[in-house]
């Protein structure tokens, strides 16, 4: 058996290099091992074991105890895993890794559970900043407050005017497609009652005087965006490290950022420094694709550790925010059926752009929520990849909430990766019928009919609009337990899927959705030691249980990143 290790790693051409100087035929020590495990490898050629081997940064064996136990030497770390559920690292496919570092110190309205604790939150936040600094962050929620006549009540500007006067406030729904601007900021942004809405945005407006309440919808936000401060390095560097550190917690070793920009220099110095926890797919805004063709950069350019080569566009807006671009008309707003995002203007420029930033070699992601925008970037993708020709590009579309039941098919047909947050069910469908009806709601989220069409899905979290943490996504996907609990066998529960689904859609499926399949996503010999060790085995409880279940050790390239306090690991004694 240890003979066939070996020759499993010397076959394994990028793990040679890892390798002492030292024969085929003497024995390989492992740098760290873990034994006495529940090993669920996600690699269906071998999918269960009971330890694994690391060497560098690599996976060197996955066996028994016996013969894992051999590759053992003076210097390895044994981790006793103590029968624990062991998995590959949980890749998260769709984040806002720096804006999340920044909201784990801004204001936190997430949870605020009416106007009133709203406006408070802001009140003895704002009395803590410095003068002259910016309330941004937020991640409110509406849909929490008390209904009046049927809907949630948007906040204004006035709840929170009177103790800011002086201080700007911009702070975002939880989707981030709206945000309320106080008069501050509304006055430094130039906004006033004879502001024209920008293509596709919207300034919420008070019905019988016209001006501005404060609320801002999608391409309009971009006016207050503009005047806001840009951060410091040293801010941005921190956040990245609050970010990764956060990530390390939750045994997400990867993760590929939709909203890296300019940023992808502050994740270099991270990685310079020794710092980065996290491997990023850092992804640009599509509108900039030109830049890095000029390059000649292609899909996924860089190392195992940090890479770019992807563009992502918006082709509408939120449900939440009723933006979201639909065939029929909201229920509860039945003057609108959505906003196209603002580059699907001029007519043409969004498949002008996906065309030519596909010749070029780059991925191209799009965001579409509403079942008129998916259809429609499934048009275009299916356009592009006959014209420019057959490759293996892998189109996303990104969220792919609410399908009609004909566009399906279409994922599979047309090669296009799934890219969902499984999270979003049980926090929108608390409310999500009353904007589209039980009939539409029936192919929202619909994670069981895209993989029955044989759609590869890629789960993540869309941090910050959603918690990071893969565990309540896979709980999420498994029992669509709303979280008012008022849906206890699962909203929309014939769209519910296995654990066994769920924790591939946020390992392999994500890996392949960044052109990364084979260099990690299963726990097989030769990929990356992207490892993550959870407190019980979620194959084997209640669904129901899965939230409850917290992660004991993460293991990043090789090393580990994040150790419970009560995790047990120990150096080999000398012999």
């Amino acid at each position: 058996m240890k003979a066939r290790v070996i020759h499993i790693l010397l076959a394994t051409c990028f793990v040679i290099t890892a390798f002492p100087s030292h024969t085929p035929t003497q024995s390989l020590t492992a740098d760290l091992i873990i034994v006495n495990a529940t090993v669920r490898t996600m690699d269906k050629n071998s999918p269960t074991a009971e330890a694994l081997a690391i060497y560098g940064n690599r996976i060197a064996a996955v066996s028994s105890n016996d013969e894992i136990r051999r590759l053992a030497g003076a210097r390895t770390r044994v981790v006793d895993a103590k029968g624990r559920l062991v998995l590959p690292g949980f890749n998260d496919s769709h984040v806002h890794f720096l804006n999340g570092g920044f909201q784990l110190s801004s204001i936190d309205l997430r949870d605020a559970a009416s106007p009133q604790e709203f406006a408070e939150r802001i009140r003895r936040f704002t009395e803590k900043l410095p003068r002259g600094r910016w309330v941004t962050g937020g991640d409110w929620d509406h849909e929490r407050w008390p209904s009046v006549n049927g809907s949630a009540p948007l906040p204004t500007k006035e709840l929170i005017d009177a103790t800011t006067p002086n201080t700007p406030v911009f702070v975002n729904r939880l989707d981030g497609h709206m945000a309320l601007a106080n008069s501050v900021a509304l006055k430094l942004a130039g906004v006033t009652r004879e502001t024209k809405d920008p293509p596709g945005g919207l300034i919420v407006r008070d019905p019988k005087t016209g001006e501005p309440t404060g609320v801002l919808k999608d391409a309009a936000m971009s006016f207050v965006n503009k005047v806001i401060p840009e951060s410091s390095v040293e801010e941005k560097l921190a956040a990245a490290r609050a970010a990764t550190e956060h990530a390390a917690r939750l045994g997400v070793t990867s993760v590929q950022d939709m909203s890296a920009g300019n940023d992808v220099g502050v994740y270099q110095t991270l990685l310079e420094r020794g710092e980065l926890k996290t491997r990023i797919y850092a992804v640009s805004p599509l509108s900039q694709w030109e830049r890095l063709a000029r390059t000649g950069v292609r899909a996924a350019f860089g190392s195992d550790m940090l890479r770019i080569g992807g563009l992502k566009g918006f082709a509408d807006g939120s449900l939440g925010s009723t933006t979201a671009l639909l065939f029929e008309p909201y229920r509860d707003a039945p003057g609108t059926s959505g906003l196209p995002g603002d580059e699907m203007f001029p007519e043409g420029q969004m498949l002008k752009r996906i065309r030519e930033a596909d010749q070029s070699g780059l991925q191209v992601m799009i965001h579409a929520i509403g079942d008129r925008a998916n259809n429609q970037i499934l048009t275009m993708f299916a356009e592009v990849g006959k014209g420019n020709g057959a490759r293996d590009r892998r189109f996303r579309i990104e969220h792919a909430q609410h399908l009609r039941s004909a566009d399906i098919v279409r994922f599979n047909r047309e090669r296009v990766v799934a890219s969902m947050q499984p999270y979003h069910v049980i926090d929108d469908g608390r409310w999500a019928e009353k904007r589209i009806g039980p009939e539409r709601a029936s192919t929202t989220y619909a994670f069981r009919s895209l993989l029955d069409a044989g759609t590869v899905l890629a789960f993540g979290s869309d941090w910050t609009v959603a918690p990071m943490d893969p565990l309540l996504g896979i709980y999420a996907a498994v029992t669509r337990r709303t979280l008012d609990e008022r849906n206890p066998g699962g909203w929309v529960h014939e769209q519910k899927i296995t654990v066994e689904e769920a924790v591939r859609a946020y390992t392999i499926g994500s890996a392949y959705a960044e052109f990364a399949d084979e260099r990690k996503g299963t726990l097989t010999p030769g990929k990356l030691a992207d490892i993550v060790i959870l407190s019980r085995d979620i194959f084997r409880i209640d669904p129901v249980e899965i939230q409850n279940t917290g992660v004991v050790m993460t293991i990043m390239d090789g090393r580990i990143v994040y150790e419970k306090q009560e995790a047990v690991g120990r150096r080999q004694e000398s012999e």
